[in-house]
């Protein structure tokens, strides 16, 4: 995972370095372990990798990170996630609407995520990237592992000439991905 981070990083910042500048610095150890403390839960390494390597990105940046969605600083993951659990047997009646074990990584800003899910909802697979849509049933399983997502990010930007280059681009092409599930 470090490597494709690293590569990420270069790509990024060589490709699109308004983007980057807006991209949040990284946070410590002890800064995660105090937010790990504050919200009473333990991140999933893959999880904490990503936020060591940046803190998502300001909020007053609008620019997609990928899938037309903004990458989430870790404090607005974390109160996202608390903010929908809280919802669950509410708001959120049906099982998996929204799910405890879900962390929010990216979003479209119009309460859609597409989430980092530790538990393995629907197929086991912990650590899988499931995505959520506030008013729609489908929770599709769009990659097998955080690992495998970012990778298919570093590819893109690989593959892509950069005149070609469009910031709302989709993982999409994950083989036997995505995994269709829908929630009643």
């Amino acid at each position: 995972m470090n490597e494709l981070i690293e590569k990420l990083d270069k790509q990024l910042a060589g490709l699109r370095p308004e983007y980057y500048r807006e991209l949040k610095p990284s946070l410590s150890d002890l800064e995660i372990q105090n937010l790990e403390k504050q919200y009473k839960i333990q991140l999933p390494e893959d999880l904490k990798r990503i936020y060591k390597w940046k803190n998502g990105q300001n909020q007053n940046c609008y620019e997609s990170f990928v899938n037309n969605a903004v990458f989430m600083s870790l404090e607005d993951v974390l109160d996202s996630a608390a903010e929908l659990t809280a919802m669950i047997d509410s708001d959120f009646e049906i099982e998996n609407w929204w799910n405890e074990n879900w962390f929010p990584i990216f979003h479209n800003g119009g309460g859609d995520y597409i989430c980092f899910d530790c538990k393995g909802t629907f197929t086991g697979n912990s650590g899988q990237v499931i995505e959520f849509w506030h008013a729609d049933a489908d929770r599709n399983v769009i990659s097998p592992t955080l690992e495998v997502f970012i990778s298919q990010i570093v590819k893109y930007y690989d593959t892509t000439n950069p005149q070609d280059f469009d910031e709302y681009f989709e993982i999409e092409n994950i083989d036997k991905y995505p995994l269709e599930f829908t929630v009643e």
